[in-house]
Parts: C-alpha cells; sequence; structure tokens
C-alpha cells in the first residue's frame, strides 16, 4: 500500500511539473557560431536618430524552433534579475537571449532624453531581431513589467516576424493601473505610513532614505518581491543597483505607487484583439498589477492562455518560481507542436 502512494504521489508530480529531462548535446554546440570567442555575447548597433549605439545581448544554448528574448522591466533595469531562467530554460532545451535595451547598464547609456520613448524602444527590438537571425518560425519574446508593454507592442507593430508572445507581469492599460495602486493596493497598506509615504511625494523627497524605508517593507515585500528584503535573490538587488533613473523616471516616473512619466497614458486594451499570435498573460496574486486585467488579456487576443501565480507578486519568477516555469515552458512547447 505504501509503495502504491509513492508511486501514485510521483506520477501526480510529473502530471504537475514540466519535466527537466538533460537537454540534446546539440544544445550545447558552439558549431556555426559567431560569438563562441565571447561565450554567446554580442554588442549589437542600433541606429537611432541621434546615432548609432551599442546594446549588450548573450546567448544561451541552441533550439533551432524556440528562441526567446527577455525584455527586462524599469525602463531603465537590466536583464540580470533575469538569471533565475538558467536553472529552468536549459533543462528544457530552450535558448534564450539576455538583453540590456539602450541606456540600461552593459548597453550603451547615451544621455539623451530623446531617446527614451516608446517608439523607438519598438524599434531598437526589430533592430535587436534582426542582428540575432530570429524569425516567425522560431521568435518568441517574454517581456516583464516595463518589458511586458514592449511585448504588446512589438506584437502589435510587427506580427509577421513573432511566433508568440509572452506578457508577464503587466497590465495593458496604464490608466488602469493606477487605478488599481490607488482602489487596492493603497487602500491595503498601513495607512499612516501611507500618509508618510504621501507626504514625501508631495514635498518631492523621492531620494531620502526614509522614502524607501517605508516602502520596503510594507509595499515591495508584499507586492514586488514577497520575501524579506534582506533576503531578495542577489540578481535582484544587482540589477536594482544597476538602475538607471534617466530612463526610469521620464517613462514611470518617480513614485513608486504608480505611474506618472510618459507613459501615463498608455493603454492598449482596444488593440488587444489585433494580436494574432499565440499570447501567453501572466498574473499573479499579490502583483503591483491587477491579474483580473492579466486574465482580460487572455480572453481578450484570439490565441491566448492565462497563468495565474497564487503565491506571486511582481517578481513572480521568484516567489512562484516553480509554477512561473512550469507554465511558461509549457506554452513554448505547446506553441512550438502547434496546440495553441
Amino acid at each position: 500500500m505504501k509503495t502504491l502512494v509513492s508511486l501514485l504521489a510521483a506520477l501526480l508530480l510529473s502530471v504537475c511539473t514540466v519535466a527537466a529531462a538533460a537537454p540534446p548535446a546539440s544544445y550545447f554546440s558552439t558549431h556555426g557560431r559567431t560569438d563562441v570567442l565571447s561565450g554567446g555575447v554580442r554588442m549589437i548597433p542600433i541606429s537611432t536618430p541621434k546615432g548609432t549605439f551599442n546594446v549588450w545581448t548573450k546567448r544561451v544554448g541552441n533550439n533551432p524552433t524556440i528562441k526567446v528574448l527577455l525584455l527586462h522591466g524599469g525602463p531603465g533595469m537590466t536583464h540580470e534579475y533575469f538569471e533565475a531562467f538558467d536553472s529552468f530554460f536549459p533543462g528544457a532545451s530552450i535558448e534564450y537571449y539576455y538583453y540590456d535595451q539602450l541606456g540600461s547598464f552593459y548597453s550603451d547609456q547615451p544621455d539623451d532624453p530623446s531617446l527614451v520613448n516608446l517608439p523607438r524602444y519598438v524599434d531598437e527590438v526589430e533592430q535587436v531581431r534582426q542582428a540575432l537571425g530570429l524569425d516567425r518560425k522560431n521568435f518568441f519574446v517574454l517581456g516583464h513589467s516595463w518589458g511586458g508593454i514592449l511585448a504588446i507592442e512589438y506584437a502589435l507593430k510587427y506580427p509577421q516576424n513573432l511566433k508568440g508572445v509572452i506578457v508577464s507581469n503587466m497590465m495593458a492599460s496604464i490608466p488602469a493601473y493606477n487605478v488599481y495602486a490607488e482602489k487596492v493596493l493603497m487602500p491595503a497598506m498601513d495607512q499612516k505610513v501611507l500618509a508618510e509615504v504621501k507626504q514625501l511625494e508631495a514635498q518631492g523627497k523621492y531620494e531620502d532614505p526614509r522614502y524607501m524605508e517605508l516602502l520596503m517593507p510594507h509595499h515591495y515585500a508584499h507586492h514586488v518581491l514577497r520575501m524579506a528584503p534582506d533576503k531578495w535573490p542577489e540578481p535582484v538587488l544587482r540589477s536594482t543597483r544597476h538602475m538607471n533613473p534617466k530612463v526610469y523616471i521620464p517613462m514611470q516616473g518617480p513614485s513608486e505607487l504608480g505611474a506618472s512619466g510618459a507613459l501615463l497614458d498608455w493603454d492598449r486594451v482596444a488593440d488587444l484583439p489585433n494580436i494574432k499570435v499565440p499570447l501567453l498573460s501572466i498574473g499573479a496574486r499579490h502583483d503591483t498589477m491587477d491579474p483580473a486585467h492579466m486574465k482580460m488579456i487572455a480572453a481578450k487576443v484570439k490565441r491566448g492562455r492565462y497563468l495565474y501565480l497564487p503565491d506571486g507578486s511582481h517578481m513572480s519568477m521568484y516567489d512562484d518560481q516553480q509554477k512561473y516555469f512550469d507554465g511558461v515552458i509549457r506554452f513554448l512547447r505547446d506553441v512550438d507542436a502547434g496546440r495553441l
């Protein structure tokens, strides 16, 4: 009887968790690759209205039909917090690309505000795709947070180049996000703490150490990454240290309780039905983004799937990690096999 129970438990686990068999030898092959010397790293030249600049990319693995370009958040953060993908994607034989957007730490950082705008970043993603030789037979984008905005915009402008898109922890409307922050997130905070945070914001004291001293335990540890701040994974801390405020603040705004920058009026809800490629929308119960809105995204696109993470927050690739990667890998495999 005990043996039967053990067998059933093992069977259930195999159903619920995406198998991570050893990747084939071809996954690690460098045959025909021009990036062998640098371990997969390439600096890609990007043409802009203000000249040519270079952005940093790094390839991991080989898979002729599944190649994922990772679009980090911020804007102005870095690829570094995606390093958790190293624990899951190679075992699933998924080829993936780290990439620091222009202005981020590993790429060129031109001090020119005119380059910090959404259409230019979308064009940059297309230039990166071309340089990497990705196409609709293999090209997926996975955008997290601000990267999700880029993923949606890219899917609307360049659908002919995509095989699939993953929108991780990002709503399709900044106005709706601000309403959610105002009506759901802020009322759930300690109201004395919220009042002090609001007072600091009204005084423009965003650099005051007290501002983050309040937000880390009362907001970030509940809705951004559900771990004690002193236990946050090192890649997350490193990416945060490397954030470029000259990119982040003009786009997002200085407040950590809502958006107020150039993205303030960004809203693509009405355009979601125009996305025809398979799309996975990822929402989490404790996220800064409304999980019901994330479910709506999956329902509005032509071929959508929703992944709900009951224990996750904004960085659910860490605080609901196994379910996150199980769902992402299953989506990639299903699209590749023509099941979605």
